[in-house]
Formats: C-alpha cells, sequence, structure tokens
C-alpha cells in the first residue's frame, strides 16, 4: 500500500490475531503515519455510566480491544471543570520543575534553550498525559528544530503495536520499527481517566437533576382560581398567566383546591446535591493528586493534617518525575533529540535539586540530636541534604556582616591560628574559615 506522497507503507492485519506483540523499539525506519489518518469527530453524544461500562468491556476485549469508545468517553468526562483542573495541577507541578541535562556532572548549556522551548514542555505535558489516557502517541517532524504531531489514540492500538489509519481498522503500520515515532504507556493502562469517568458522570447527572430542580422550584409559584362555571373569568385568567412571567402558573377551580409544598424540609437549599457533588470531587482528586485539600478548601483540624495532604502530593510528584526521567533516558529519544543535531550523546536528563524548607528546618533538628548524642556527620552528607554545592577551595563565602560574637571581657581569649576573628567588620570568610567557625557542631566531620 502507498500513502499520497507514493511512499510504501506496510500494513499488518490483526484481525484474526489475539496475541499481544510485544516487540522491542528498534528505530530503523522514518515514516509520516498522521498525515494518512482518517479522522473521525469526538462522540458527542450524553454519556452515562452505562455508556462507560459498555465502553470499557469494548477496550478490554481479548480478540479486538477498541479504546474509540472509551475515549469518546474521556473526551466527555474532560469536560468537567474540577477534573481537568487538578490534572492541569499535577501537570504543571512537573512542569515547573527545573530540568537540565549532563555530561558527567556538568550541565549542558546548549540543551537549556531545548529544554525551555515549548516543544519541550508539550513532549513532558505529552508523558504526563499518558497517566491520564494509558497511551500517548508523538510522531516527530523531520526539520532543522524539532517539532512533532500528535497522534491521535483512537488510532493507537498498544496491544499489536500498531497505528491503524482509521480507529476501527484491524490493519495498521507497526511502530515499532519507526525511529520518528514515540509511543509512551503501558499497552494494558486504560489511564486514571477510567476511575475518574465513573464520578465524573454520577456527578454530571446530579448536577443536571439539580438544575432541573431550580428551574422547576427556584422560581415563585403563581395560583390563580375561579369559579368551576364561570367561563369567562377562566378566560380571563388564562390571558392574565399568559403574559405575568416565566414562573410557575396554576389555574384550578376554587371547588378543587391546592396544597404546594415548598420542599424546604427535606432539600429545599439544595443541600443534597451540593454534597454529592463535593463527594464526587473528593474523590477524584484523592485519584489523581492522592489527596483532597490541596485543591480545595480544607475542612479539617487545620494545619497539620493540610501539611499531611501537601506531603502526599508531594510523593506522586517524585513520582512522575523519575517517570518522566525515564522516559526522556530512553536510547529512543535521545536518538530522536540526535537526529535534530542536539549534543546529546553520553549524556543525561535530571531535574535540578530542590530544597523543602519545611522539611529542611525538622531535618535540622534532627541532625543536631544526633550530633549532641555523639553521632559522626560526615561532609557528603551535609552538603547533599541540604542541597548545596560543595565550594571549590579558593571559593570565597560570604557571611552576613551581622553575625559577631564578642565574648565578655573576662571570658576573652587569645585566638588560635585555625579560628577566625569574627568581631571584625570583615564580610567574607573563606572555607577553611568556615570550617573553624562550624567546627563546634560538626567536628570531625568537617
Amino acid at each position: 500500500m502507498r500513502n499520497e506522497n507514493n511512499e510504501i507503507i506496510n500494513e499488518i492485519d490483526i484481525a484474526s490475531n489475539t496475541q499481544t506483540k510485544q516487540d522491542p523499539v528498534q528505530g530503523t525506519q522514518v515514516q509520516l503515519v498522521s498525515h494518512n489518518i482518517t479522522l473521525r469527530s469526538n462522540d458527542r453524544s450524553s454519556k452515562d455510566v452505562d455508556t462507560w461500562r459498555r465502553s470499557l468491556v469494548a477496550a478490554e476485549s481479548v480478540t479486538y480491544p477498541n479504546r474509540s469508545q472509551l475515549y469518546n468517553v474521556y473526551e466527555d468526562v474532560m469536560l468537567d471543570g474540577h477534573l481537568s483542573g487538578i490534572i492541569g495541577k499535577r501537570i504543571d507541578t512537573v512542569l515547573n520543575k527545573r530540568l537540565l541535562f549532563k555530561k558527567g556532572e556538568v550541565p549542558v548549556p546548549e540543551m537549556e534553550r531545548v529544554i525551555n522551548s515549548k516543544v519541550f514542555r508539550d513532549i513532558i505535558t505529552e508523558i504526563l498525559l499518558s497517566k491520564m489516557w494509558g497511551i500517548s502517541g508523538i510522531e516527530f517532524q523531520p526539520g532543522e528544530q524539532m517539532w512533532f504531531k500528535r497522534i491521535p489514540r483512537k488510532h493507537i492500538k498498544p496491544k499489536w503495536q500498531i497505528i491503524t489509519l482509521d480507529e476501527h481498522a484491524t490493519t495498521g503500520i507497526s511502530y515499532s520499527d519507526l525511529s520518528n515515532v514515540w509511543i509512551i504507556g503501558d499497552p494494558d493502562d486504560l489511564g486514571l481517566l477510567l476511575k475518574c469517568g465513573f464520578y465524573a458522570l454520577l456527578k454530571k447527572g446530579v448536577i443536571g437533576d439539580w438544575a432541573e430542580y431550580i428551574e422547576i422550584f427556584g422560581s415563585p409559584i403563581i395560583t390563580m382560581t375561579y369559579d368551576a362555571g364561570d367561563r369567562q373569568t377562566e378566560l380571563k385568567i388564562d390571558d392574565v398567566l399568559d403574559t405575568i412571567g416565566n414562573s410557575t402558573r396554576i389555574k384550578m377551580p376554587k371547588q378543587a383546591g391546592l396544597d404546594v409544598k415548598d420542599g424546604k424540609a427535606s432539600n429545599g437549599d439544595g443541600k443534597l446535591q451540593d454534597t454529592f457533588r463535593n463527594a464526587m470531587n473528593a474523590e477524584m482528586s484523592i485519584i489523581v493528586l492522592g489527596n483532597t485539600e490541596t485543591s480545595t478548601s480544607s475542612k479539617s483540624s487545620g494545619y497539620a493534617q493540610s501539611r499531611t495532604h501537601a506531603d502526599q502530593q508531594l510523593q506522586i510528584t517524585k513520582s512522575d518525575m523519575v517517570d518522566v526521567l525515564d522516559y526522556l533516558n530512553t536510547d529512543h529519544f535521545l536518538k530522536i533529540l540526535e537526529s535534530y543535531g542536539y549534543p546529546v550523546k553520553g549524556g543525561y536528563f535530571e531535574y535540578d535539586r530542590e530544597v523543602d524548607i519545611a522539611y529542611m528546618q525538622a531535618k535540622i533538628e534532627v541532625d543536631k540530636a544526633a550530633r549532641e548524642m555523639g553521632l559522626g556527620i560526615g561532609r557528603k552528607y551535609m552538603y547533599e541534604t541540604y542541597a548545596i554545592d560543595e565550594p571549590e577551595p579558593d571559593d570565597i563565602i560570604a557571611r552576613p556582616a551581622a553575625v559577631q560574637q564578642e565574648a565578655p571581657p573576662e571570658d576573652k581569649k587569645e585566638p588560635s591560628k585555625d579560628t577566625p576573628n569574627l568581631s571584625d567588620d570583615s564580610e567574607h570568610v573563606t572555607i577553611g574559615q568556615l570550617k573553624a567557625i562550624l567546627k563546634d557542631f560538626f567536628g570531625p566531620a568537617l
């Protein structure tokens, strides 16, 4: 088969194949696939939990798993404001971490511009979105500068490692041999949106019922009565009710009687629907962020519990960062970068060290206690724990001018050669002087 550019496309027929293909990605051919794909509009019909379950069954089929219906459900639930917000928060937390490319222990300056570019941030976003959707596909385009097209997820069939030109097709192009195509994700993973979709659809239904309730009972009820045999009055009442506004209107004979319940005793304030909505939001927050209180207002016991929730999210962020590095440091992606002429041979990606001030404040108290108990503290441990670059021997270390120590006259002693004079007006100390200053605390460790 040939495409519109008369390029040969090798297709694989998997209609009768129920086995999972797990060939390693060799990357020996360059082939553009995305411009040959036949795109279909997303199914925007009404979705409910039954639709979600039927789509899940189709996606988990052993003979021919098809995620098209499930991804239509995902597109629908991604319209949920809370869900899209917490997913964006999880992604932005990783995007805002400083990423470096190093050779040995030295950062490569030429790669800093590449890492800070929009296209590179979009690549990291696609890596993180694979956790939500289960898979992401990128087709890198030839040229002097790196750029790519997203491969529609409905066309990626990870069970057989192929990309189909139609989302329902049984034949496709094997991507395990393509060097410019990068498929990210696990073949059996359907993503976190699978779990979130259930709660988002329940929430959508309740909010719809809530809106209907407000429309019916949210405005005053106008009641007009007339004598059963008075036809002329009845016609006049019709004229009045037609022009009186959009309130609920009732016309009835006096003899019939009327008793309107406002519903306040049961759920007139909408608290029931609001409680359900918050419960669904909480479930989705736990699935995506691992907690609830870093994305909504705290109703718990205060700072301590909120801090615990922040620590839980920090652990998820660390896990995401490890996953991002695993993908960025694969031979397949490094070869893609090398094809654009970037100096990546022999190097690796690494996140810059960051300091959690609250953690450090607690950690230093532990280290002080350990030192007071007589435990030795190594030099390397101190620099790595507190994320401080070890200075070179000839570096000048700044110290605050406010650090002044003056002993009482009777306690003054002649300073030794190794102990610097801290009572002068000098603004800097050398590394040797700093060691002497801290010797009482760190002892032999320095």
